[in-house]
C-alpha cells in the first residue's frame, strides 16, 4: 500500500464509523493534531502508534509500513483555494515578518523548529462568535557561526 491508499481509507473509515480526529488520535494515545498530520501522510508514525491506528481502525496489516513510512513535506506551492487554509496562509503573509522581528528580538539569531514542535487547536466559546485558538510551540533553533 502507498501512504496516499493508507489516507483514503482512514478518511473512508472515519466517515463509516462517525469517527473524529480526536477519538483517533485518543484511541491511539497521541495528540490531536499530530495524528491528524500523520493520517494525512505529512510524518510517520511511530511503530506501536501504528500497529494501534491499524487495529483501531482495521486497516490492512500493509498499511502498517506505509503509515511508517518517511514523508515527503511537500505542498502545491500556489496560493491556496480552501478559505480556511487561505486565511493561515494570509496570517503568515502578513505577520510573517512580524513574528521573525519579534522572535528574534526575544531569542536571537535563530528559527522556531517545525520539527520539536508541537501545535494545539482549541475552541473558545464566545457570545460574539466562538473563536479559534492556535498554539505553536517549538524549540528555538539559533544560527550558528563557523
Amino acid at each position: 500500500m502507498k501512504k496516499i491508499d493508507v489516507t483514503e481509507a482512514i478518511f473512508s473509515i472515519k466517515a463509516e464509523k462517525a469517527l473524529t480526529w480526536e477519538s483517533i488520535a485518543q484511541a491511539i494515545g497521541m495528540s490531536t493534531v499530530w495524528t491528524t498530520s500523520a493520517c494525512l501522510g505529512m510524518n510517520s508514525f511511530p511503530a506501536v502508534a501504528a500497529d494501534k491506528l491499524v487495529a483501531f481502525l482495521a486497516l490492512p496489516s500493509e498499511a502498517k509500513a506505509a503509515l511508517m513510512e518517511y514523508p515527503t513535506k511537500e505542498w502545491d506551492k500556489s496560493v491556496p483555494q480552501d478559505p480556511l487554509v487561505y486565511r493561515l496562509y494570509e496570517v503568515v503573509g502578513v505577520y510573517g515578518e512580524t513574528l521573525k522581528e519579534v522572535i528574534q528580538e526575544k531569542f536571537g539569531d535563530g528559527i522556531m523548529s517545525a520539527i520539536d514542535f508541537t501545535m494545539e487547536v482549541e475552541k473558545e466559546e464566545n457570545p460574539k462568535g466562538d473563536r479559534v485558538i492556535l498554539t505553536l510551540n517549538g524549540k528555538f533553533l539559533p544560527y550558528k557561526a563557523w
